[in-house]
């Protein structure tokens, strides 16, 4: 829905992701000219301060923003307790993969240019998603953190 006197569309949806639902906010300006996916890091979520004033500068300059949690509310609450998920990079990296695929098909985004904005673990997120999809995937931004990669043998 556009709001009277804004040139950008909120819309707020839950992407399937094999037998999971997550929760994200897509903001579209009227003429986008590309579209940047929000990575967070550890212990951060969708409605960080810090991201949103990162997506509304983002939005005033026509390109549109996903602010996405990578995980549900139940694993949210499983690492609360036990910090694992957080750290889990390849899974947060699948995630991704599985979000740009989303992205790819709706009629009112694939056009659109598309990137990443990671901070922390999201950072290490994000390299992992832009390796597996190097032709969807223009650019990755990282914010603070150390994105490391952990090879596995």
């Amino acid at each position: 829905m556009r709001s009277p006197g804004s040139a950008v569309e909120q819309i707020a949806v839950k992407i399937p992701i094999d037998s999971i639902e997550l929760a994200a906010d897509i903001a579209l300006p009227l003429r986008a000219k590309g579209l940047v996916v929000f990575a967070h890091g550890s212990g951060s979520s969708r409605r960080s301060p810090r991201n949103r004033h990162v997506a509304d500068v983002l939005n005033e300059g026509s390109i549109g923003t996903v602010l996405i949690d990578l995980l549900t509310v139940q694993e949210e609450a499983i690492d609360l307790r036990t910090a694992e998920l957080r750290f889990d990079i390849p899974l947060l990296g699948q995630r991704l993969v599985a979000i740009t695929d989303w992205i790819l098909r709706q009629n009112h985004l694939k056009h659109l240019e598309l990137g990443y904005f990671g901070a922390s673990t999201g950072a290490a997120a994000a390299l992992v998603a832009a390796a597996e999809r190097p032709a969807a995937v223009g650019a990755v931004v990282s914010r603070g953190g150390r994105p490391i990669l952990r090879v596995r043998p």
